[in-house]
């Protein structure tokens, strides 16, 4: 096993993964920019060095000054969290080249699912059932044009290097088609450095279902139960729950034959997600693959009792997956709450500052708490705005869903604006608390809902 593993990666997550690391016995090497030097994750660490400036370009995506670090230190692996250089295929291969074991599935992986397009075609030969779509790349309108009179408005614009919501664009009609279409590309190129698109149909009244699968090298896979990630912004998740309403046990096991399928043709190795549209027959379509850790992974920790992290540096370590998947079963229902360093009534703009009163409830049981933030800490404007995650366990929904109402409402921080008051009210949303919402309603319903609730609205 490891004797030490650098931490390639800040706030939550690092502080998160160090911790594991601790409870294995294993040293943690934390980095740090130089906004960063009086963190959480740095104070914990049994190492820590500044490896740059405070935006991100200069420090956590600066992979020279990373890799300098690891060899420093002595490090023997290195964990990328989620974001940042994560699902950085070049990073992951320049960290081989020198010795050092990279805890996340092989480069050629990463690049292939990085790829959505490319993703798509691996997947179709695989067996797994896809959005309807483009087959391949779109280079330009004209091929653009082709697919959307094949498959029909309305349709989504995709980058297929893309990822958070960058290079996309919704196209409701075709006098839509050509600015759009310029505009998601141009982003894409900007955001990515790569302008390819593809197109996939616009699927309605859907929601987003992901499955968590790990896969050691001897080819052992497991799935853990879904997770319902259809409450979102911008394409970015609000809030996760595991399991989701209304799945049955056929369905699951429907559903991880489909994830383990895909990870044996893709030889995956370490830990993935793999995320579905669901129809309202119950089918389900891939969407894409995150070959790293997922923000929203405690989730699938609280209802199953294992470590994911844990699992992830043990399969690195290139040791077999611990547990079969007869040995999974879903135990009770966990849901889980971003809370963000933004503004929601002023259309979410960012905060940050110091930190003068931090509360976040972790009394009582099934209470889970994932955040680097403490009293007198600073949030950066360099990084993203989440600062924390508010997680819950409980024998079934509706337990959970009052007790994450509870937690939400004894979250205090001042200094810094934050999420909180938004979510609050989400989670008292008639429709949110039954489960009957899409990947739609958040946007298209509650929110305008919600704005004009406010006291200054007009």
């Amino acid at each position: 096993m490891f004797k030490k593993v650098l931490v390639a990666n800040r706030g939550e997550i690092a502080v998160r993964i160090i911790r594991t690391l601790k409870e294995m016995g294993i040293g943690s090497v934390a980095i740090y920019s130089t906004a960063d030097k009086d963190s959480l994750h740095v104070q914990i660490a049994d190492e820590a060095i500044c490896v740059g400036g405070p935006k991100p370009k200069d420090s956590y995506l600066n992979m020279k000054n990373i890799l300098s670090a690891a060899l420093l230190s002595g490090s023997e692996a290195i964990h990328p969290g989620y974001g940042f250089l994560a699902e950085n295929s070049l990073f992951a291969e320049m960290i081989g080249e020198v010795g050092i074991k990279w805890i996340g599935p092989r480069p050629e992986t990463i690049d292939l699912m990085g790829n959505k397009a490319n993703a798509r075609e691996e997947m179709r030969r695989a067996g797994v059932p896809v959005i309807p779509g483009s087959e391949g790349f779109i280079r330009n309108f004209s091929e653009a044009k082709e697919v959307a009179d094949r498959i029909g408005y309305p349709l989504l614009l995709k980058a297929a290097a893309g990822g958070g919501g960058k290079g996309m664009r919704f196209v409701y009609g075709e006098d839509e088609l050509s600015d759009k279409f310029d505009d998601a590309q141009n982003e894409a190129r900007a955001s990515f450095g790569d302008d390819h698109m593809y197109i996939e149909k616009v699927m309605e009244h859907v929601r987003h279902i992901e499955m968590q699968l790990l896969r050691d090298e001897n080819g052992h896979v497991i799935y853990l139960p879904e997770r319902n990630c259809s409450l979102q912004r911008n394409n970015q998740k609000v809030i996760e729950e595991s399991p989701a309403t209304g799945m049955t046990p056929e369905m699951r096991a429907h559903l991880g034959d489909i994830s383990t399928r895909a990870a044996q043709a893709l030889k995956y190795v370490n830990t993935g997600t793999i995320e579905f549209l669901q129809d309202r027959e119950g089918k389900f379509y891939f969407m894409e693959m995150n070959t790293r850790i997922q923000v929203e992974h405690p989730v699938s920790e609280m209802v199953t009792g294992l470590d994911l992290v844990e699992l992830q540096v043990l399969v690195a370590d290139g040791q077999d997956i611990p547990v079969t998947q007869n040995e999974i079963e879903v135990q009770g229902h966990s849901i889980e709450v971003r809370l963000t360093s933004e503004q929601p009534e002023k259309n979410f703009a960012p905060s940050a500052g110091k930190v003068d009163f931090v509360f976040l409830p972790t009394g009582g049981p099934g209470v889970r708490i994932d955040s680097a933030l403490f009293n007198g800490d600073k949030v950066q404007p360099f990084y993203d705005s989440m600062i924390g995650k508010l997680i819950v366990h409980a024998d079934d929904r509706k337990q959970a869903m009052a007790k994450i109402r509870r937690i939400v409402d004894e979250t205090v921080i001042r200094g810094v604006e934050t999420s909180r008051s938004f979510q609050k009210a989400l989670l008292q949303d008639p429709q949110v608390e039954r489960g009957e919402f899409d990947t739609r309603y958040l946007e298209s319903e509650f929110l305008p809902r919600w704005v004009e609730s406010l006291p200054d609205s007009e």
